[in-house]
């Protein structure tokens, strides 16, 4: 069924304001619901996050007033639908639990973007990111069941298997190789434009969790370790925000954005098994449509332009469908053994010496005893004699297949 946000019935957007009791929603059940309910919720809060920072930079760099009122008024109704989709969480649900939420929508998401992906610079950045966010979740599902007996293979209801990815202390690269060549807008398959701008707000989101939460932990390995991965998923916002078109206008930019809600959002609602999140997908839908019709408006006050001139067919693609996708894992999993190299990508065995890769390795890993990412699974192992996984048969990496040591060497050493 064909969906195209600029043609449907809007309501107006000032009547979408919403009480304090409006804004406050009934949060799910942590023990019954879907794990992939929790993930879109999860990317859902990321997107109107992006989108409110997106709309204070604006303003920031905008000099008139008129125009600064109006990105004013969308950008509050914005921050409503953050706070309530962020409220959705329940209050016996622990930080680490809904990590591995956050992990689990990292791994399946960034799947399902590649999966649909045309342009390979894009696609190989989606494939590389992912299999660090799939260690990521091991190695806060060893925390989890180590810290507070709860088995992550359960939250993630089986659909996403548990074990080592490229291990996440080779993820620390020199800044340099995070930057990417950048997609034209103009020429970009209209899937494309989306899942860097889902990705990116999908990351982004999850660094500020843990940057948020890093000294809430209650724990020094916890800490370090929300310390430590924090600082990989800088890294993968800038990379993939690094994709975007620098050369689009504010305006323009301003319509992408809430393109790319409306979409998630109508994504959400046509897959959404929960009754009353559905509701809320539903509505905040409307909300969404009525943003993005203002700024049609403002993009032809102040830039002349039709909103076909940034997207010339609004109709969406294939809807976005969280689901599992383990053999695709499982195949990139192969090319563990690669690093990021300027624009490009290659096994870490080519590069030289002096590559700034080594240099940034040597300083910021040259103790492995400091490398909590390596020494709580190492902890894990000396308590239980072998690590925690969810692994359905053999890993297709050999090497990180042994369940009684943790590998340093993939992804990072000649």
């Amino acid at each position: 069924m064909s969906f195209n946000p600029f043609k449907e019935k809007v309501v107006d957007i000032e009547s979408t304001i919403q009480s304090w009791g409006e804004l406050y929603p009934k949060h799910y059940n942590k023990n019954e619901v879907d794990p992939y309910t929790k993930t879109r919720i999860i990317l859902m809060n990321g997107a109107e996050f992006e989108s409110n920072w997106f709309s204070h930079q604006f303003s920031r760099h905008c000099t008139d007033n008129e125009l600064r009122r109006e990105i004013a008024a969308i950008r509050r109704i914005e921050k409503q639908q953050q706070m309530k989709i962020s409220n959705l969480r329940p209050l016996d649900e622990t930080i680490l639990e809904t990590t591995i939420s956050y992990e689990q929508l990292a791994v399946d998401l960034t799947c399902a973007l590649a999966k649909s992906e045309k342009d390979k610079n894009v696609k190989a950045s989606l494939d590389f990111a992912l299999l660090e966010d799939f260690d990521h979740l091991y190695r806060y599902a060893d925390l989890l069941e180590m810290d507070q007996g709860v088995k992550a293979e359960n939250l993630v209801g089986h659909y996403t298997e548990i074990m080592p990815g490229r291990p996440t202390i080779a993820h620390h690269r020199c800044p340099h190789d995070t930057i990417k060549k950048f997609t034209d807008f103009n020429t970009a398959d209209l899937r494309t434009k989306l899942n860097i701008n889902i990705i990116t707000a999908a990351e982004q989101q999850t660094m500020n969790y843990y940057m948020n939460v890093s000294s809430l932990y209650k724990n020094d390995i916890g800490r370090k370790l929300y310390l430590e991965i924090g600082m990989v998923e800088e890294e993968h916002v800038t990379q993939y925000a690094s994709l975007k078109d620098p050369r689009c206008t504010w305006l323009e930019d301003l319509l992408m954005h809430d393109y790319t809600e409306a979409y998630l959002y109508y994504s959400c609602y046509m897959t959404e098994k929960d009754e009353n999140i559905k509701k809320i997908w539903e509505y905040s839908l409307s909300q969404e449509i009525a943003q993005l019709h203002k700024d049609v408006e403002l993009l032809k006050k102040y830039e002349k332009k039709d909103w076909e001139q940034v997207i010339p067919n609004g109709e969406f693609p294939e809807i976005l469908e969280l689901k599992s996708n383990k053999e695709y894992l499982r195949e990139v999993l192969k090319t563990a053994n690669i690093t990021s190299d300027k624009d490009g990508y290659v096994d870490v065995s080519k590069l030289g010496k002096d590559s700034g890769f080594y240099k940034y390795q040597e300083k910021v890993n040259k103790n492995l005893d400091e490398v909590v990412s390596h020494t709580v699974i190492e902890d894990y192992i000396d308590k239980n004699g072998e690590d925690y996984r969810y692994q359905e048969s053999p890993h297709p990496f050999p090497e990180l297949d042994d369940k009684k040591s943790d590998n340093t060497t993939v992804g990072r050493v000649k």
